[in-house]
């Protein structure tokens, strides 16, 4: 009789087949930065990489936050070591290049890694970036955008895959079904102390605004996963049909985009807010750090047809309104 899978792992397992996350011949750069979430996708990556047909390689970034955060870094080398898989590591002092930076420590700490990941993705031709993100991080995220005052692309939370790149394998499972098969299996992984100061707004929202909401629904993480599905579905709808109309009305050169601007003022508001954003992503590859009254100032400058005028909403492009023609100009 064949062993029975232990269920966190089957759940994982089913979240890579069914989200289509690994196929055979990937090379995969494995995020670790010593905490259960990473341990664990790190341990059963390599558990089953066999029945998986890939290869796994580990980066981890030392952010010297912390006065432990060395230990973090010995640790994972130790496990991968113990492992027998290759383990890449960076250090930097994220502090001094936020304030360096004028940028928040949690956005800098994210772009080193992901910077560093794209490097060693590089280094080892890999196809692949496994982050260790599970359904509590993206309950998370998914409330953090709702205070911001986000869209509909807000409400997407994490997904299981960006980019046919970055694969998210724990985005089913939830922090205390990790925290249990850290303890059923004696993982021993490092613990982030500073996840239980409320100095950033994110843990806020995990130690103070989600157990206030269990309260009111036990079901919180899970129903927020689900808004995350479902929002997704309907997104990747209204980005299909906003694909077809930049594709009636716009014309593309090198660091530019321009769209006819009758055209653009025709179609409905919500389809309007999906072009400017679809364009700006195309033109730069990222509409990040773009805000809803953008968006807004953008559109009244087209429907009034204001010429001589231009809008910056950061310093990588610039849009105005020329010749019946909305243009979208990189800076970059």
């Amino acid at each position: 009789m064949a062993q029975r899978l232990d269920p966190l792992e089957e759940k994982i397992l089913n979240t890579i087949k069914e989200e289509n996350l690994i196929e055979e011949g990937d090379v995969i750069v494995v995020g670790v930065s010593g905490g259960p979430d990473s341990i664990i996708l790190l341990t059963c990556l390599n558990k089953y990489k066999e029945k998986l047909k890939c290869k796994i390689i580990v980066a981890h970034v030392n952010h010297l936050i912390r006065e432990d955060s060395t230990e973090d870094e010995k640790y994972v080398e130790n496990v991968c070591k113990n492992l027998g898989i290759p383990c890449y590591i960076k250090r930097e002092n994220v502090l001094e290049i936020s304030k360096k930076e004028k940028k928040g420590t949690e956005e800098t700490g994210r772009k080193i890694r992901y910077d560093f990941f794209e490097e060693i993705s590089k280094k080892e031709k890999s196809n692949k970036i496994a982050i260790a993100h599970n359904m509590n991080d993206n309950a998370e995220t998914i409330l953090l955008n709702l205070i911001r005052g986000c869209g509909l692309s807000g409400l997407e939370g994490i997904q299981s895959k960006e980019y046919n790149k970055y694969i998210r394998p724990l985005i089913n499972c939830k922090r205390e079904e990790i925290e249990q098969y850290c303890e059923k299996y004696n993982l021993n992984p490092r613990i982030d102390y500073t996840n239980n100061e409320n100095i950033y707004r994110r843990n806020k929202i995990r130690n103070e605004l989600i157990p206030y909401l269990k309260g009111l629904n036990p079901n919180i993480i899970q129903n927020l996963s689900r808004l995350s599905k479902i929002v997704k579905d309907e997104n990747e709808f209204i980005n299909n049909y906003v694909k077809k109309i930049y594709g009636g009305i716009s014309s593309e050169s090198l660091g530019k985009i321009e769209l006819d601007l009758s055209e653009f003022n025709k179609i409905d508001k919500v389809y309007k807010q999906n072009l400017i954003i679809y364009t700006i992503t195309k033109l730069v590859g990222s509409a990040r750090n773009v805000e809803k009254t953008n968006i807004d100032d953008i559109i009244k400058m087209c429907e009034r047809n204001i010429g001589n005028k231009y809008i910056m909403p950061n310093k990588n492009f610039k849009i105005l309104v020329k010749d019946k023609k909305i243009i979208f100009i990189s800076l970059v």
